[in-house]
């Protein structure tokens, strides 16, 4: 699995000072960037974990950049709709991508095809913020940790089910990663959102879900919810009590996270004008308190790094969609 510094000091000084030093050694087009608004493109729909962290990052850059970053959802195709919209756009940082492990590591594994390439065809901004997926199971099930999960998958085969938001997800892949690392038999339930699948899950008809934590948050609280475990190596500082499922399954780690890219061929200056902005709206505690309520982790990072993370996540994804033979159209 991927090893992410989640050491959030040292990390954002990094792209701080990279940013800043590659805008002041080529001043040219960053002292003109940004003469009118920037679109940051979603390509999800309104209201996930992805567009909330849009929407708090646009704010802040917005007042760095003196120029109004709009959020601009192109919901379609798993996120490639959106990530293929920008691919194309003009290479001049007004278009920008708020990316995923699914626009830049799963879907080009998973679907027979894709209008971009996740790596040639952007120019890689920042590393925003991870955030934690979690197993949740419906508190009926008799399992009250991932031990007696697997215990009970184990004396029943075939007999449970889990639910995802839908096929070839961050969370189908967690559930049949867990699947395959903790030895054990489940049917996967696809459905078109965590939404559905959530009322399922409470409401019984599925007893086993993951989940993106901010999504299972509130049910986890209120005890609707029984969450097992996070997906994080470390756990989740808004649920501390909450053992991640390594601590039963070793090695087991998946998470989702959110970059910012440009369509590739754009101007290093204005990628490093992008960058710098990005970092000091992570770095102010206002964000940080916002992402920290939905249990987002912040990173930042240089472009380089983010670079280096797009290729480990690939690397890291491609054995396993390869051996369990998942593929869409």
């Amino acid at each position: 699995m991927t090893k992410l510094n989640l050491t959030r000091r040292s990390t954002l000084a990094a792209g701080l000072a990279v940013g800043a030093a590659l805008v002041a050694a080529s001043p040219s087009r960053a002292a003109d960037f940004p003469d009118r608004q920037v679109t940051m493109v979603v390509p999800f729909a309104a209201g996930g974990s992805t567009d909330v962290v849009a929407r708090i990052l646009a704010q802040k850059m917005s007042e760095d950049l003196g120029q109004q970053v709009i959020v601009q959802n192109v919901a379609g195709a798993g996120g490639n709709l959106g990530a293929g919209n920008v691919a194309r756009a003009d290479a001049d940082g007004y278009t920008i991508l708020m990316g995923t492990v699914a626009t830049h590591a799963l879907n080009p594994l998973i679907l027979k095809s894709t209008p971009y390439d996740p790596e040639k065809d952007f120019a890689p901004i920042s590393l925003l913020v991870v955030v934690p997926n979690v197993l949740v199971v419906n508190p009926e099930l008799p399992a009250k940790t991932v031990a007696e999960l697997v215990a009970l998958l184990k004396t029943n085969p075939g007999t449970y089910s889990y639910a995802s938001s839908g096929n070839g997800t961050p969370l189908h892949l967690s559930g049949e990663l867990f699947r395959a690392m903790a030895g054990v038999e489940m049917e996967h339930i696809p459905y078109k959102g965590s939404g559905p699948a959530l009322n399922d899950v409470l409401g019984n008809q599925v007893p086993i879900m993951f989940d993106n934590l901010p999504s299972s948050s509130g049910h986890i609280k209120s005890g609707t919810l029984r969450a097992l475990a996070v997906t994080t190596k470390e756990r989740a500082p808004s649920f501390p009590d909450v053992p991640t499922v390594a601590e039963t399954v070793p090695g087991y780690e998946t998470y989702t996270w959110n970059a910012l890219f440009a369509p590739a061929g754009t101007p290093a200056d204005v990628v490093a004008r992008l960058n710098s902005a990005a970092n000091k709206a992570l770095a102010d505690p206002e964000v940080g308190k916002r992402m920290a309520e939905f249990s987002a982790v912040i990173v930042g990072s240089t472009p380089e790094e983010l670079a280096a993370h797009v290729k480990a996540e690939i690397a890291k994804w491609t054995p396993f969609v390869r051996d369990a033979k998942i593929e869409l159209e």
